[in-house]
């Protein structure tokens, strides 16, 4: 007991000593909440104006003005309320104080028809889907180039299927047709494209996902979990796979499955985070520092902000997560960018234990200025990584093989509930080279396998003003190799 509080008390040092570091090029500046009002965003929208529209988990919408001042009193109206727990909101360029909201029961036309500043008119859009269960809920994505709009579907009390298309994703057309595309959902964290503009979903951890994680949607596929299979009768055109057995790999069960999508990038439980949700893509410019056209991830448990990236490699998608910024206030459900390039995080602590005190908070972090000496991006190579750095690396340090720390894990891929890292493994890096330039590093390893997270400790790297790296880890997840 006592070496368990030990080491506890260790692992907290660290994440205060890190999140010490990390308010030097990333602050959290609060949001003020007026008095009296409830604010638990759960999805957000930027509106052709500069307001923010706010959907709320008690189905309430705001329209704030003034989130980009530097020191925030932002002012608050509500446009409508009696929605039930908010999770997408989409505004369609050309139609004025309009609002697509994704909830629990449906995906609805929200609109104020007189200008009064009130919704007044409110239209189904979408209720091909079951809502029989608190648990059921719906993630809704923004507007894609084509007009379409999508909503990842929760299971009915987090195991089972027992209202239509729970534990499927939806297609909603612009003449508003509703085309199931996928199953295998288990509890979607929020829905949207990756960096590329494909299609990609929050995957919790729970019964057929170890840990949590980033997946593509594609169409015809399985996202894992079975329990909703019987729903394919209802999705035209759509074949039902074949049953996954429990215990196995989910490398292995992609040669028996062939529906099976594998996770892009798998976030090691705990480490990172553990009840992942919204995300937003970075297209700010270099307003938000040196990560532009990467992912921004919350999760509600940790209260923390991540980044991942993505790649596809024979036609697979994979890629990695970093850590970004913790001490954020509350449970974290969604996030998005600021016309100044700000990130707007929102959230709640209801229902689930979460780090943050607060029971619900609206908080922006802001780039200062200062940049960070981080692991930008990692990519894969045919015999190894190539790693991109923010600053450049000191010739010394980024040439030493010794300096990148590799390990590897995989998960049972299996009906029971999370599951730990299995057949760990620690490659030799064999060869190190650094660019002239320091900002990139390739490294050769003694061996790739499919179906493993690569977690790299980079702590012995030094930039070449000596400076310690912020991020020490990052973990890659392999679906496929590159030939050479």
């Amino acid at each position: 007991m006592l070496l368990l509080a030990g080491v506890q008390a260790e692992e907290v040092g660290a994440r205060w000593g890190t999140e010490q570091r990390e308010r030097e090029y990333y602050r959290v500046v609060s949001v003020p909440i007026p008095k009296g009002q409830v604010i638990e965003a759960g999805a957000f929208e930027l509106m052709p104006d500069n307001r923010m529209a706010i959907g709320t988990r008690r189905g309430d919408i705001y329209f704030m003005s003034g989130v980009d001042d530097d020191k925030p009193r932002p002012r608050f109206e509500k446009f409508t309320e009696g929605l039930d727990e908010i999770f997408g909101l989409a505004h369609r360029k050309g139609e004025k104080d309009t609002l697509y909201v994704t909830h629990s029961a449906e995906l609805t036309r929200v609109r104020d028809t007189n200008g009064d500043g009130r919704a007044d008119r409110f239209e189904t859009v979408s209720d091909a889907w079951g809502y029989r269960n608190y648990h059921e809920y719906a993630f809704g994505s923004k507007f894609d180039s084509q007009g379409n709009l999508y909503v990842a579907l929760g299971l009915s009390a987090s195991y089972h299927s027992r209202a239509l298309f729970r534990g499927w994703a939806m297609k909603i057309t612009p003449d508003g047709k509703s085309i199931p595309i996928a199953s295998g959902l288990r509890s979607p964290g929020g829905i949207g494209p990756n960096e590329h503009d494909a299609l990609f979903y929050i995957e919790s951890q729970g019964p057929w996902n170890s840990s949590c994680s980033l997946k593509f949607l594609k169409r015809g596929g399985f996202m894992g979990h079975p329990v909703s299979f019987n729903w394919y009768p209802y999705g035209p055109g759509l074949k039902r796979p074949v049953a996954p057995e429990s215990g196995t790999r989910i490398v292995s069960e992609k040669e028996k499955v062939k529906e099976l999508v594998p996770y892009a990038v798998v976030f090691p439980y705990i480490r990172m985070g553990r009840s992942i949700t919204g995300y937003v893509v970075d297209k700010m410019g270099g307003k938000f520092g040196p990560f532009e056209n990467q992912i921004f991830l919350g999760d509600y448990t940790q209260s923390i902000i991540m980044r991942a990236t993505t790649e596809q490699i024979n036609g697979v998608w994979q890629g990695a997560c970093y850590p970004f910024r913790e001490g954020l206030s509350t449970g974290i459900l969604n996030v998005q960018f600021t016309p100044k390039g700000r990130l707007l995080a929102g959230g709640t602590n209801r229902g689930w234990p979460v780090r943050g005190i607060k029971p619900f908070a609206l908080e922006r972090l802001d780039w200062t200025g200062k940049l960070p000496f981080e692991i930008k991006r990692i990519h894969i190579t045919p015999d190894g990584f190539k790693i991109l750095f923010t600053k450049p690396v000191d010739a010394k340090t980024g040439n030493d093989p010794k300096s990148y720390k590799v390990s590897t894990f995989t998960h049972i891929y299996h009906r029971g509930y999370g599951g730990p890292e299995v057949d760990q493994t620690t490659p030799a890096v064999q060869r190190a080279q650094l660019a002239a330039d320091g900002l990139s590093a390739r490294i050769t390893l003694s061996e790739l396998k499919r179906g493993h997270v690569y977690e790299f400790d980079l702590e012995s790297l030094r930039d070449r003003t000596a400076g310690t790296i912020l991020h020490r880890h990052a973990y890659y997840t392999v679906n496929e190799i590159p030939e050479k």
